[in-house]
């Protein structure tokens, strides 16, 4: 147990000093700022601070116009408002001060509002994945159940689904780091060893890593996969069967299909950005914490980037978003007659 505790003293503290000129945030005692040259500061504060400003932007279309719209008021769209509101926190709460930190490598906020910073990151990323886990059930019963989607998925389910939703990430986000579950069993070996100031970074035991990734990330993640294969297969039978019938029937299965196929494609976005990072945070605990901190914060980035390009991909497939994003710039908004606008045929 010595030698082990030695190992992740030794490979945490190695891997936040860096040969480009370390100096301390606060002092001496501090954690060790790595300084990065000028040009390289102002690229990353020009492409970091603009996908967080296009995600805020992006997403604020998105919640513009599925609350303002009226024929947008659907289950399926409030399941998507929830997930646009999660990438707009994200972008705000997250986004902002994560920058910095990334920049400058130091933490300048606060010991209570990197607590904040750390619950409001795992509360999002909790959040995006259960509400795209209550979509992959819309789009099932969309799909699979067509009869019955009019009685099990109403704006009531909807709005359920986005309850326990929050709930469910309020207590794992502010659970984990308020009560200290990330570092249980080894709090001495983090305080006295591992802990400086200036530094806000999310440290997890091996236990903790792992049932957080599993139930937070590998469990949803799988779970949505299942059902979108299922959706995949009923969807392909639909169509053998219906064929080219141009009958109202075909019409809304073909438009469930195309939904589906877009929130499917959102779903595979998400993992695909988001599969690197809980990749090596399950893993560096188990091989004592060897992994380099910019390894960390690139593939956390890469993370964060799925939040921008959520409203872009509602850009290309929904000529919805397209109609009512020239409305909105246009401010024809504004006008009382607008929010009954008929953004599609149905």
């Amino acid at each position: 147990k010595v030698v082990s505790q030695s190992l992740i003293i030794n490979n945490y503290n190695r891997n936040k000093i860096n040969s480009m000129e370390p100096e301390f945030c606060y002092g001496n005692g501090s954690c060790v700022r790595m300084v990065y040259p000028v040009a390289v500061r102002v690229t990353l504060y020009l492409v970091l601070g603009s996908a967080v400003v296009l995600t805020v932007l992006g997403n604020l279309f998105v919640i513009v116009a599925i609350s303002h719209f009226k024929q947008l008021h659907t289950p399926t769209n409030y399941l998507t408002l929830s997930l646009a509101v999660t990438d707009l926190l994200l972008g705000v709460l997250v986004g902002f001060p994560g920058m910095i930190r990334s920049v400058e490598t130091c933490w300048y906020f606060g010991e209570m509002f990197c607590r904040l910073f750390l619950s409001y990151d795992i509360l999002l990323c909790t959040a995006s994945i259960m509400n795209l886990s209550f979509i992959s059930i819309d789009r099932y019963y969309a799909v699979c159940h067509p009869m019955l989607y009019p009685r099990k998925i109403t704006v009531h389910t909807a709005v359920i689904m986005i309850l326990v939703t929050w709930c469910v990430s309020v207590v794992v986000g502010f659970g984990m780091i308020f009560l200290e579950l990330n570092i249980l069993g080894m709090e001495e070996l983090y305080y006295n060893n591992l802990a400086c100031e200036g530094e806000c970074a999310l440290f997890t035991t091996v236990v903790a890593s792992t049932v957080s990734a599993i139930i937070s990330f590998y469990l949803p993640g799988f779970i949505m996969l299942a059902i979108y294969l299922k959706i995949y297969m009923v969807a392909r039978r639909q169509v053998r069967t219906i064929g080219l019938q141009n009958t109202s029937s075909s019409k809304v299965d073909k438009h469930q299909r195309k939904a589906t196929k877009t929130l499917a494609f959102i779903m595979g976005v998400f993992l695909s950005f988001w599969t690197p990072f809980f990749l090596c945070y399950i893993i560096n605990p188990y091989i004592g914490y060897s992994f380099q901190p910019a390894l960390f914060d690139t593939l956390l980035w890469l993370g964060y980037l799925n939040s921008t390009v959520n409203p872009l991909v509602y850009a290309f497939f929904y000529s919805w978003f397209r109609k009512a994003f020239q409305i909105i710039v246009s401010g024809r908004i504004f006008r009382s007659d607008m929010s009954g606008t008929k953004l599609f045929v149905e």
